[in-house]
């Protein structure tokens, strides 16, 4: 029962991690937007560089851009929460329903380990060579969270048993 309720306190934690993410970003839109469209504008890179031509000045894609990443995060949050509850309801039922309810919360959190990797790691630095940038860098924050995210994961991963503590 121990190392099931480590498994919601953690899918838990996250969810509450992502819920304080989605109400900064939506209370308090312009910091963060800020972020976004300087990376897609690509403005503090290296002078010169040759990729230049794959910044976007676009206002509007940068809007879109940045409320689609939000939204993003509002389906991570509602998948996280709702992972919750279902391993909430069978933390005292056989091994098997146990698993059974991680299914949820799995693909949260496959989700959010793809918001990471893909958004972030691979668009924002590879793409928009966010890199490049030393105020507009988020590839540690990103790779942090990826790194708590797909441990969470790798644990939640581990079967049920029974006779586990």
């Amino acid at each position: 029962m121990m190392t099931r309720t480590a498994k919601l306190l953690l899918v838990a934690g996250i969810a509450f991690f992502y819920t304080l993410v989605v109400f900064n970003n939506v209370t308090d839109f312009n910091s963060n937007f800020q972020f976004v469209r300087h990376v897609l504008m690509m403005d503090s890179t290296f002078p010169g560089n040759l990729g230049m031509w794959r910044a976007i000045p676009s206002p509007a894609f940068h809007r879109a851009f940045y409320i689609s990443i939000i939204v993003w995060e509002a389906t991570t949050t509602i998948l996280l929460w709702w992972g919750v509850v279902r391993l909430a309801h069978a933390l005292g039922m056989p091994a098997a329903a146990f698993n059974l309810a991680k299914r949820v919360s799995v693909m949260a959190l496959t989700l959010s380990l793809l918001m990471w990797l893909v958004a972030f790691l691979s668009v924002g630095a590879e793409w928009f060579l966010m890199w490049q940038s030393h105020q507009w860098n988020g590839q540690e924050p990103a790779f942090r969270m990826f790194a708590v995210v797909g441990i969470v994961l790798l644990l939640l991963l581990q079967p049920e048993a029974a006779g586990q503590p």
